[in-house]
């Protein structure tokens, strides 16, 4: 087999899970599109690992599974609480994250004398 196969492979289940996380508002499928991405590493390290000769890129592999598996472990547990919180697992109307909106009110709500002030 030729090495541009296995890449070229690789690049374009890449770019599926890439879309598949962009498009998808389901929390499942997101997690396949991640393990898409994955396969797709997977694919390009034992590709490498064919055309030079060495051992490395199975090693590498072999690491991507334990952190696949750990990976699916963790997100359908973060699923499960999801559901059972929201009775759904659209990511679409998941709240933002609370520092980033305090900071943001904070920001809009200091008067203009305070910042004058501090420079004074």
């Amino acid at each position: 087999m030729h090495p541009l196969i296995g890449y070229v492979l690789a690049s374009a289940l890449f770019a599926i899970g890439v879309y598949g996380i962009l498009t998808r508002r389901n929390a499942i499928l997101q997690l396949a599109a991640v393990e898409i991405m994955l396969a797709a590493v997977h694919i390009t390290l034992v590709t490498a690992d064919v055309s030079h000769g060495a051992h490395t890129g199975q090693s590498f592999a072999m690491f991507i599974v334990v952190i696949a598996a750990a990976e699916v472990g963790v997100g359908l547990a973060l699923v499960l609480r999801l559901w059972r919180a929201r009775s759904s697992i659209d990511t679409d109307h998941l709240p933002q994250e609370s520092g980033v909106r305090m900071t943001t009110e904070r920001a809009q709500n200091v008067p203009p004398s305070a910042t004058t002030q501090a420079g004074d």
